[in-house]
């Protein structure tokens, strides 16, 4: 009888010292949770598309870079545009559409970076016009003169101005590819130099002075 008693007895106190182990367990848990739980959840916290530590950092050769060549894309673009109308070459028609289609892209995705930077993105319109006549930009007495020609005027007037426009921007992608940090900026930059490179290439052909 009293070996059972005894028996009980031990068990008893083995549940109690069980149950008071569990208590301080969850007592630190707690004590985890309630200030330090979550240290991690800052830096484990997923970066949003624009954060530019996602994207590996920028520097001001990448500000720089975006910053000019939407201008740069936008004049293109325009140029483009009057080819529709104006131009008298099936080719030449072909090429602006192509720029057209590649550089509008350009325009968003360079903003995009800006937004993210938290730079400011270059006003379209009368902003525009502030770089003209430099990387290759046309002036406002250049564009009148391109928008007034058509056909066979309009044709050697378009692919002389984008030879130099083109130029311009291969220019700027240089810089960016030598200067720049931020890897997707470098890249649309070897993308500029390899694709306008091309089209230079293409509209000296043209004109018959490749």
């Amino acid at each position: 009888m009293n070996q059972h008693v005894l028996r009980r007895t031990r068990i008893a106190v083995t549940a109690g010292a069980a149950a008071l182990l569990l208590a301080a367990c969850g007592s630190d848990g707690d004590a985890a949770g309630g200030h330090g739980g979550h240290p991690s959840t800052p830096s484990s916290a997923p970066s949003s598309p624009s954060d530019p530590a996602a994207q590996g950092g920028h520097n001001a050769a990448d500000v720089s870079f975006a910053q000019g060549m939407i201008p740069h894309h936008r004049q293109a673009v325009d140029m483009a545009d009057l080819a529709a109308t104006r131009a008298g070459s099936a080719e030449v028609k072909q090429l602006a559409e192509e720029i057209k289609k590649a550089q509008d892209p350009e325009i968003r995705t360079l903003s995009g970076w800006l937004t993210g930077w938290g730079q400011q993105v270059p006003a379209a319109g009368a902003a525009d016009h502030s770089a003209h006549g430099a990387g290759g930009m046309m002036t406002a007495e250049e564009m009148d003169a391109l928008g007034k020609a058509s056909g066979r005027a309009f044709d050697t007037a378009f692919t002389r101005l984008m030879i130099k426009h083109h130029e311009g921007a291969v220019a700027m992608a240089r810089t960016e590819r030598t200067e720049g940090a931020s890897p997707e900026a470098r890249r649309m930059a070897e993308a500029v130099i390899a694709s306008q490179g091309a089209e230079i290439a293409r509209m000296k052909a043209l004109l018959g002075t490749g």
